[in-house]
């Protein structure tokens, strides 16, 4: 099936998260879908270079320097919308793997306040732009920690968790209505940023997540199954889209190579 050219009226692609990783190439395969592009991070030197890069590439794309943790900001940003076709909420990431008995509170808070409340702050102020455009689509990038648990997770399993929920409940929510709710769920994803993170600096333990394992996803693999979810016909709904490496056949279980 072809993919379909946004209409005027939903050409707007708003990503959040867009200074990396999956937020970026998200934003590169969406401009070159036709789609003008909004870039929102925290990092605004990030965010501007990629603009920059679409721009000369003769795409359309500005930056906006947004954390989706502060409702005031965010709300400030809305309003700079009458309509827009589409919102991939990508913000979020991890922190620490440290068992329940021994996880840091402020972590664990740090990672709602991201992934969920961003996702919550985001979706409630652009909600209306995007059913305003009489083809809107939501798109949650969770993750398939949101589908199954792990030891040493649970943080961050919890918050995408309430992710999914956030996404699953929207749909039932405004069934009837011209705006799609679609879940996008990531399994092992490298890409420069994440596992670092994660790990606080930590390039060894960072190392280790991806270690024997051939060919984990990409970034771009990510994005291409965001895009592709995108631009179906407006009246089909990929409601959850769980996509992994081959090497990944759950949270759990991942097969690595000797060396």
């Amino acid at each position: 099936m072809a993919a379909a050219a946004p209409s005027a009226a939903s050409r707007i692609a708003v990503v959040t998260g867009a200074s990396s990783g999956i937020g970026a190439a998200t934003a590169r395969q969406l401009a070159a879908a036709g789609y003008r592009v909004v870039l929102t991070a925290r990092r605004k030197d990030r965010i501007e270079a990629l603009a920059e890069e679409l721009t000369k590439a003769g795409h359309s794309a500005v930056a906006y320097q947004l954390d989706v943790t502060d409702r005031a900001a965010v709300d400030e940003f809305a309003s700079a919308f009458k309509t827009i076709g589409v919102l991939v909420n990508n913000a979020g990431g991890a922190l620490g793997a440290d068992p329940v008995a021994t996880g840091d509170p402020d972590h664990w808070r740090s990672m709602y306040e991201t992934n969920v409340i961003g996702t919550l702050n985001v979706t409630q102020a652009l909600l209306p732009k995007l059913e305003a455009s009489g083809d809107g689509v939501v798109v949650v990038v969770s993750s398939t920690a949101g589908h199954g648990t792990y030891e040493g997770g649970a943080g961050y399993v919890a918050a995408k968790h309430g992710e999914h929920v956030l996404a699953e409940t929207l749909r039932l929510e405004i069934v009837g209505r011209p705006v799609r709710v679609v879940e996008i769920a990531p399994g092992m994803v490298r890409t420069e940023e994440f596992a670092l993170t994660r790990f606080g600096g930590d390039t060894d333990k960072a190392a280790k997540v991806y270690e024997g394992v051939a060919e984990p996803l990409t970034a771009d693999d990510v994005a291409e199954t965001i895009t592709w979810a995108v631009t179906r016909p407006s009246h089909v709904n990929i409601d959850l889209l769980v996509v992994r490496p081959r090497a990944q056949a759950s949270n759990t279980k991942v097969h690595r190579e000797q060396g």
